[in-house]
């Protein structure tokens, strides 16, 4: 984890590339100026700052070329909305990487279930990119993934090469079809009861809408896949995002800096308490 000297100044970054994904939802690619280029582990999040309205913490989708970062956004708050209305070549303050990151380390030589729901694509693309480049690392390779719609799905080439890519399985649904949709539809959790894995050797990254990974969690348990292999990406109200501020505790955690990324051992007594 790269934390500046000051972790509460953001550093000057620029966006470089910018399209819109679906009605709310947009991803840039930023790029550092000077030497404020960061390091980052799939998972991780940055906290981004439109100048004069305020900050708010976005994973990071991506990395590319010359320490560009890739950030996909749904523009829902009055900050989120404001840097939605950015244009290409705006700088824009960035502080990170934050947080814990995907084990895929020590999922390494065992099988792979990556879950995603909604904008929870948006936290685990990286780690299918890394996964993908160095598939020889792992047994069976599964990528489930759903969304209300077929005009909420994101990375629409990304995911056909995904599908295409030989030794990965893919499948994804949508809560409710509309016209010209031919493919799966129902809950993302109806795909975990029968894809190809080995539950014993198998280690599970969730993200999404909280019940949704409540639910798939209690799927992949149900499957045989051992506790401490299940991993979720939490998101909560981050202020600060070096443990300082409180604003996201959650129970004895502070989902900041021990997570976002925590295995369900850690959770199970509180992702499902109203209010906490």
């Amino acid at each position: 984890m790269s934390i500046a000297a000051e972790p509460q100044l953001p550093a000057p970054w620029r966006i470089t590339e910018r399209r819109q994904d679906t009605a709310d939802v947009f991803t840039w690619m930023v790029a550092p100026l000077g030497d404020a280029g960061i390091d980052c582990a799939p998972g991780q999040f940055n906290m981004l700052y439109a100048h004069g309205i305020g900050e708010v913490p976005v994973s990071i989708a991506g990395v590319g070329e010359g320490g560009t970062l890739l950030h996909t956004v749904r523009a829902v708050g009055s900050v989120t909305r404001a840097l939605a209305g950015l244009a290409t070549g705006t700088v824009i303050g960035l502080r990170g990487a934050y947080g814990s990151a995907w084990p895929l380390d020590a999922a390494a030589g065992g099988d792979l279930v990556i879950v995603a729901g909604g904008l929870g694509l948006a936290p685990l693309r990286q780690a299918i990119v890394q996964v993908l480049a160095q598939r020889e690392r792992y047994g069976r390779v599964c990528i489930l993934y759903g969304t209300r719609t077929p005009a909420d799905v994101l990375y629409g080439g990304e995911l056909a090469a995904w599908a295409a890519h030989r030794d990965v399985e893919f499948a994804i649904t949508v809560d409710r079809a509309s016209a010209g949709w031919g493919g799966e539809v129902g809950v993302v959790t109806r795909l975990v009861a029968r894809a190809g894995f080995d539950p014993e050797r198998t280690t599970a990254l969730v993200c999404g809408p909280e019940i949704m990974m409540r639910f798939t969690a209690e799927a992949l348990l149900k499957r045989g896949v051992p506790e401490g292999a299940v991993y979720l990406s939490l998101e909560r109200n981050m202020k600060c995002a070096v443990g300082y501020c409180g604003h996201c505790q959650l129970g004895p955690h502070f989902v900041c800096r021990d997570g976002p990324v925590l295995a369900w051992p850690r959770l199970k007594a509180l992702i499902d308490v109203p209010e906490l």
